[in-house]
């Protein structure tokens, strides 16, 4: 926890509680009691050890509104999602409950469980122009970063995957966010979680509405991308796969 730089941009969202929280971890209190001395909302965070043996994690905390929580940088992000969506975490874990109350917790997930996981984990918000928005559908990665970079002053990522989080705690230049569209007009975080709370849809989300983007490519967020041929890597920056002959 102490390599966490609250200076990158990708932690934007998370920064001003994420301190506080971190603040009191380091005075020695577990996670889960760190995130519940700075929580405002109606669920709480209990040890990993709370949860009863062959309990479904997402079944456990649809009924009991308490988040098992273990002493690790993966749940330390999961729990600052949680305190700042706190209307999105809870959607997604009513979808995840409901498709475990419907089929059980099965070797591999159905499409929804999977779609949702994906957001959950590594899922990103982009608030941006259109033409920044067409540029990355299509993978046009020299037009989206380089000839619109100017742009990109117009546009806001929000980060919300706790892993993806994680992960940029070590930032490498392979990480990728799986981003979801949302709309310029949105200023606070608190409008941004109502709003995406009531875009989580199970018939719409199956099908992963999601774009692939490499974050370490947002100009600003890595003084490496400001370098000639960054964006040449097509192991990182690859282009859109041509749709299959019928």
């Amino acid at each position: 926890m102490e390599r966490i730089d609250w200076g990158a941009p990708w932690l934007g969202a998370v920064r001003d509680l994420g301190v506080r929280v971190q603040r009191e971890v380091f005075e020695g209190k577990p996670v889960a009691e760190a995130l519940n001395v700075l929580s405002t909302v109606s669920f709480r965070f209990v040890p990993q050890s709370d949860l009863p043996e062959g309990t479904a994690y997402e079944q456990y905390i649809w009924d009991t509104r308490r988040v098992p929580t273990r002493d690790n940088l993966h749940d330390f992000f999961n729990g600052l999602v949680w305190l700042q969506f706190p209307r999105t975490k809870r959607r997604l874990n009513q979808l995840q409950a409901q498709a475990i109350a419907a089929d059980g917790v099965q070797a591999v997930r159905g499409p929804l469980r999977d779609a949702v996981t994906v957001f959950d984990e590594n899922g990103a918000l982009l608030q941006a122009p259109d033409a920044l928005w067409d540029a990355l559908r299509s993978r046009d990665w020299q037009r989206l970063f380089i000839d619109l970079r100017p742009l990109w002053a117009e546009a806001r990522l929000v980060l919300f995957g706790h892993a993806l989080l994680e992960k940029l705690v070590a930032p490498r230049k392979p990480m990728v966010a799986h981003v979801f569209h949302a709309p310029i007009a949105m200023n606070s975080i608190a409008d941004v979680d109502g709003w995406l709370a009531d875009q989580v849809d199970a018939s719409a989300w199956s099908t992963k509405p999601f774009t692939p983007l490499p974050v370490l490519g947002v100009p600003g967020w890595w003084p490496a991308n400001q370098a000639p041929g960054f964006y040449d890597d097509a192991q990182v920056f690859r282009p859109l796969r041509a749709a299959p002959v019928p």
